[in-house]
């Protein structure tokens, strides 16, 4: 739904009119701003177009250029597109920000103008010049867009910093068993158990790396039960599960 809507003539204005919609449009989304030009797609009915997005609009940027008014008998055409964009604003109760474009354009008068635009002349105008400091140019007037509709939400303001994530990702393969991962713990623990590791762990088959406290050098571990590390080791930690003895079962 359009909350901004660009008008604007063919031949007068029609630079700044695309250079406003390339801010807006990126400031608040390509779907916030209606320019005809390039929110009308080719077969579509543009008077039903234009009529819809000034209806569901909030402002309406009148771009004047130097020669708006020397079209004067196009502004006399009750027909005349621009001039039935600012007449259905008005009606609509949209605010109607005229943009001077360019150092020559002067303030409206009402005597340049047909009676039912008249009061446009009475409204405060922004000065555009596309020629210096475009960029705070389309700036000042996207800020006085967010002034006159709040509920647009601009898209360029940085989000909110997330929290910092205390979740653990862990890739377990090939176990068998229970594989489990905690914070303090007390009592005897049956597996493998991992304590404030820093680096890769592996656990299941085949060799369990792990960084250990009050170790150094090569250690190796044989049988089953539990295998507890933890803190800072240097040196290399293996440990290996092997078949039970079947011969003493078989004694029994």
């Amino acid at each position: 739904m359009p909350h901004v809507f660009i008008n604007y003539r063919t031949g007068d204005g029609e630079r700044t009119a695309a250079l406003l919609d390339q801010e807006l449009s990126r400031r608040f989304g390509e779907d916030r701003v209606f320019r005809a030009s390039r929110s009308i797609a080719p077969g579509d009915a543009y008077p039903d177009a234009l009529l819809t997005a000034l209806r569901r609009s909030s402002v309406l940027l009148a771009v004047v250029g130097p020669d708006w008014t020397n079209f004067r008998s196009r502004l006399q055409d009750p027909d005349d597109w621009v001039r039935k964009e600012i007449e259905a604003a008005f009606e609509c109760g949209l605010v109607v920000l005229p943009v001077l474009d360019g150092r020559k354009t002067d303030r409206l008068s009402k005597a340049a103008l047909p009676p039912e635009l008249a009061r446009l002349a009475d409204l405060q105008s922004v000065p555009f010049d596309s020629t210096h400091d475009t960029k705070a140019g389309v700036r000042r007037i996207g800020d006085l867009v967010a002034e006159l509709v709040p509920e647009l939400r601009d898209l360029s303001e940085p989000g909110e910093p997330s929290p910092t994530s205390t979740s653990v990702r862990n890739s377990i393969g090939d176990v068998s068993g229970t594989s489990v991962q905690a914070g303090d713990f007390r009592g005897d623990v049956g597996g493998t158990i991992v304590r404030s590791s820093s680096a890769t762990v592996h656990t299941g088959s085949g060799s369990v790396y792990n960084h250990s406290r009050h170790v150094s050098g090569d250690r190796y571990i044989s049988g089953t039960g539990t295998t507890y590390t933890e803190g800072d080791h240097h040196g290399d930690v293996h440990q290996q599960f092997e078949e039970p003895d079947r011969s003493r079962d078989d004694r029994r």
